[in-house]
């Protein structure tokens, strides 16, 4: 939590207190649920029907967008998006906490097959979108399903079997976790993800992978700001991810209102993004492997970062009424102001209205992962002490 205190005697005012390692963890993960809760209703829309539907922009939580008909609705039945329901973004980040609480240091491809997919397919869940009990394997979409048929029917190598799977935004959209493990390390939490994201993804859906985990590493270092988060990414990002990154940033930073800024900013990633106009009508270049693209999601996500300056509100509600996949948009921009700010940020009736809704404990999840962190920071220093030792051994001048 971020408080600023005035001093009784002095009348001066303090600087604001950063936020802890536990509060950040928490305004991560809550922030990233919330906004994919607020998301989830307006996926795969344009703006313009956004607004017509809903007569006016989204400015909190909304029902489903076909009302009571949503079992039967076509695209989307038979999932309930929307009265504060998440998704398969918040799904799969809970289930990448379960695997670090479960093996409690730092994870690779080989963790994916031997923990999440046996966790997606064995042990069921309470899915708001299908309210029922059910296997989360029933929920995650084809480009999710490739890890159980890769992993445990395909038997393939860990990290090799992302290749092959259609290029998107499924990886990247829960490696939050990863970012809040190696918080402040933003070139660790690149590294990371890109190890588990092999098992997942290639080409520049890893690479998203990779720059999610190292945005969110970045928002987690003490007086990291919104522009400090677009710097580490661009330091880090290769190839198209980087171009896209650096053509939104550039744009975004122009606003200060999201509404000015949706079609600059779809204007900017269009170059870069291979599914075209027509979010439900991909072209037939769609999410298939380049050095010259990028996922559309990140660098929305970044650009809306830009804009709503690091305020949950303004960056959330940007990223959910930019439209297309805007759930995993506001996942990401959610997850980076969370880490930035902590749980204060996030507000309150939107995340007890999730939660409710949801039927998740989303505080539960946080306190898991932030005693992982402490534990692997502690496993890392006396590594690397030992590492200092040797190297030393190694290196020493004999008289």
């Amino acid at each position: 939590m971020t408080t600023t205190s005035t001093s009784l005697t002095t009348g001066t005012t303090t600087p604001p207190t950063e936020p802890s390692l536990s509060d950040r963890i928490a305004g991560s993960l809550i922030g990233a649920a919330v906004g994919d809760a607020l998301g989830g209703p307006v996926e795969g829309y344009a703006p313009e029907q956004i607004t017509e539907r809903h007569g006016g922009r989204v400015t909190g939580i909304v029902g489903p967008w076909n009302g009571d008909s949503w079992r039967t609705a076509r695209p989307i039945a038979p999932y309930h998006k929307g009265d504060g329901h998440v998704t398969d973004d918040t799904l799969m980040t809970h289930a990448l906490v379960r695997v670090y609480a479960t093996v409690r240091d730092h994870l690779d491809a080989y963790a994916v097959a031997d923990h999440l997919v046996p966790d997606l397919m064995t042990n069921p869940r309470w899915i708001p979108e299908l309210e029922a009990e059910a296997l989360p394997l029933h929920r995650i979409f084809l480009a999710e399903k490739w890890l159980v048929a890769r992993l445990h029917y395909g038997h393939v190598d860990p990290r090799e079997a992302g290749t092959g799977n259609i290029v998107n935004c499924g990886a990247a959209m829960y490696m939050a976790p990863v970012g809040l493990v190696n918080a402040a390390d933003p070139r660790a939490a690149y590294a990371e993800a890109l190890d588990i994201a092999g098992a997942h993804q290639s080409s520049y859906g890893r690479e998203a992978a990779a720059v999610f985990a190292a945005a969110v590493a970045a928002a987690c270092a003490p007086g990291a700001t919104a522009d400090s988060v677009v710097e580490a990414c661009l330091s880090l990002a290769k190839d198209g991810t980087r171009d896209a990154i650096e053509a939104v940033a550039e744009v975004a930073a122009r606003h200060r209102d999201f509404e000015s800024a949706l079609a600059p900013v779809r204007a900017a990633v269009a170059p870069f993004d291979t599914v075209g106009p027509d979010y439900r009508a991909p072209s037939l270049g769609a999410r298939r492997p380049s050095r010259l693209h990028s996922v559309e999601e990140l660098p929305v996500a970044l650009g809306m970062l830009l804009t709503g300056e690091a305020d949950y509100r303004r960056t959330v509600l940007g990223s959910v009424n930019y439209g297309r996949d805007c759930d995993s948009i506001a996942t990401m921009s959610g997850a980076i102001v969370g880490a930035l700010r902590g749980a204060d940020a996030v507000p309150a009736d939107w995340a007890e209205r999730v939660a409710e809704a949801s039927r998740l404990d989303l505080r539960a999840p946080a306190t898991a992962l932030t005693a992982v962190a402490e534990e692997i920071f502690a496993r890392d220093v006396r590594r690397r002490r030992a590492h200092e030792s040797a190297f030393a051994a190694l290196t020493v001048t004999y008289r």
